[in-house]
């Protein structure tokens, strides 16, 4: 009976903690990506923190069929589901494979100098053992090897 007494309490602080950890947003802040929270689960192009900064991407010209192109590899990503997309922006959902875990996956296209901002979170925890950061270069090096990246001695 205190054994169970015991589980359950802890049970309770553990999920306690992990709803601590559950600030999330998506979107568009003046017309720039939203900040990664203060939690070390977030990569972005446009973070302040250099821990959370990974570099955008870069679209070959024409900017607009390039676009389109990512779209559609995003749309192939396993366990990805598009929220919403226009000619400029994206959101995307990333479930975990065990299906826990939803992270948001986002792109901001700059049309003029075909810079692609992105941002990548996990919605709940305190850490992500670097799987957003892993998504963001997976999808770069998916992008690349379809030729819709620039070289990047050429940024």
């Amino acid at each position: 009976m205190m054994f169970s007494r015991f589980l359950l309490v802890g049970l309770c602080a553990a999920l306690g903690a992990c709803a601590q950890f559950t600030e999330r947003s998506t979107g568009l802040e003046n017309n720039t990506l939203t900040d990664c929270p203060g939690w070390p689960r977030c990569v972005s192009s446009v973070a302040r923190d250099d821990e959370k900064r990974i570099e955008p991407y870069y679209l070959q010209s024409p900017v607009s069929n390039s676009w389109q192109n990512l779209l559609e590899v995003v749309s192939r990503l396993e366990r990805t589901r598009i929220v919403s997309s226009n000619n400029h922006y994206l959101h995307a959902e990333v479930t975990s494979p065990w299906g826990w875990y939803t992270d948001d996956l986002e792109l901001l296209l700059n049309p003029e100098t075909g810079r692609v901002d992105v941002r990548s979170s996990g919605r709940i925890g305190y850490y992500d053992f670097d799987v957003n950061r892993d998504r963001v270069n997976a999808l770069r090096t998916t992008l690349a090897n379809e030729n819709l990246l620039k070289n990047a001695a050429a940024n």
